[in-house]
């Protein structure tokens, strides 16, 4: 498992180092988002045609892992493209200093997500690493279950947002249908659900120490990167969002307050 594990590390700290010098050149920190998605998709094939033989439950998770991970750099793509940088890098650049940020940027944004990566993936390493026979059980099916309902949220409610902000009038507004009636951050509730999908099928394969990747992700989703940094800048930005936090559930799915 150690070995596989750093072969896997290996690869992504070479592919992210690649990543900054295009982002050095091109003065753009922001594709390592659209990165994101994709390394998952790169360690857990390593982890699946590297770990012996290929049985039922590494079929699953390869296409699970694979579809959910194309589609997120997809959107992510079409999201960000002909964008100027995103504001979090345009400000660490600001505070940093162009002269600074190049390098500093490296280690800041770069190593720190493919540590990351290799850190959430734990739960795929440990579903292609273990020594079960890969017969699927009823917790494999639960997952799948669970994996439908949080790709369901996380692409739907990006779906919807795009949507809306395709919209010219709806600048400036908060969207307040489909999912994001029900919650204020669909797309960050599915996104951990599907990766706690990944920890139950982790347990299926009797791997269990390994779902420590799935806590990783729900909480830099809700208290890091995700919920509360957005929360953020939307008060600053959009005066109809504070009467939007009042009504609806920040997380989890529930019906609005009155």
């Amino acid at each position: 498992m150690i070995e596989l594990f750093s072969q896997a590390a290996l690869i992504i700290f070479t592919l992210v180092t690649l990543l900054w010098g295009w982002s050095v050149v091109i003065k753009n920190v922001s594709i390592v988002d659209i990165f994101w998605g994709f390394g998952f998709v790169v360690v857990n094939a390593f982890y699946v045609f590297m770990s012996g033989e290929l049985h039922a439950r590494k079929i699953v998770i390869l296409t699970l892992v694979t579809i959910w991970g194309l589609r997120l750099a997809i959107y992510l793509t079409y999201r960000n493209i002909d964008k100027e940088e995103d504001f979090r890098y345009q400000e660490f650049r600001k505070n940093y200093g162009p002269k600074r940020y190049w390098w500093f940027s490296y280690f800041q944004t770069f190593l720190l997500q493919g540590a990351l990566i290799m850190i959430i993936s734990l739960p795929l390493l440990g579903i292609s690493s273990s020594k079960s026979s890969g017969a699927l059980n009823i917790w494999d099916y639960i997952g799948i279950l669970v994996w439908l309902v949080g790709f369901t949220f996380e692409a739907g409610g990006d779906f919807q947002l795009a949507r809306f902000k395709s919209n010219l009038k709806n600048k400036g507004k908060v969207l307040k249908t489909g999912f994001w009636k029900y919650t204020r951050h669909p797309n960050y509730f599915g996104d951990s659900v599907v990766w706690w999908a990944y920890a139950i099928f982790s347990i299926a394969a009797g791997s269990y120490w390994q779902i420590i990747g799935s806590i990783v992700m729900t909480f830099l989703i809700i208290k890091i990167s995700g919920v509360s940094l957005l929360e953020k800048t939307l008060k600053e930005t959009k005066p109809e969002y504070r009467d939007y936090i009042q009504r609806t559930n920040a997380f989890f799915p529930w019906f609005p307050k009155k």
